[in-house]
């Protein structure tokens, strides 16, 4: 199994900066894809940023876009998300997850990710 666990939220005024992170754990095996979701609530889960394996390809929802920035560390097993120009509608609880090994490439689904961590939460105050 492989586990995954955020850090890194927290409360942040407007126009502010925060920087989630997610390590891996367990049978983490290589060459996997990883991602960051959000959920807001009584919203569904949605995109927000992935990466592949090597740091080549990354993916950003439109309203991300310029403002925040996803990387990883392989020798860690860590994601990062660097959020800036936080806006109180990126306000939600936010999840990292990895696809399986050997599944390098990311994606923008949610069900192409095997893997969840627990969340944590964003809020952003105007």
């Amino acid at each position: 199994q492989v586990q995954l666990v955020e850090t890194g939220g927290g409360l942040v005024q407007a126009g502010g900066s925060l920087r989630l992170s997610c390590a891996a754990s367990g049978r983490v095996g290589s060459s996997y894809a990883m991602g960051w979701f959000r959920q807001a609530p009584g919203k569904e889960r949605d995109f927000v940023a992935a990466i592949s394996w090597g740091g080549g390809m990354k993916y950003y929802a439109d309203s991300v876009n310029g403002r925040f920035t996803i990387s990883r560390d392989n020798a860690k097993n860590t994601v990062y998300l660097q959020m800036n120009s936080l806006k109180p509608e990126d306000t939600a609880v936010y999840y990292c997850a990895a696809r399986a090994a050997r599944k390098s490439i990311p994606t923008m689904t949610r069900d192409d990710y095997d893997y969840w961590g627990q969340g944590t939460q964003v809020t952003v105050s105007s």
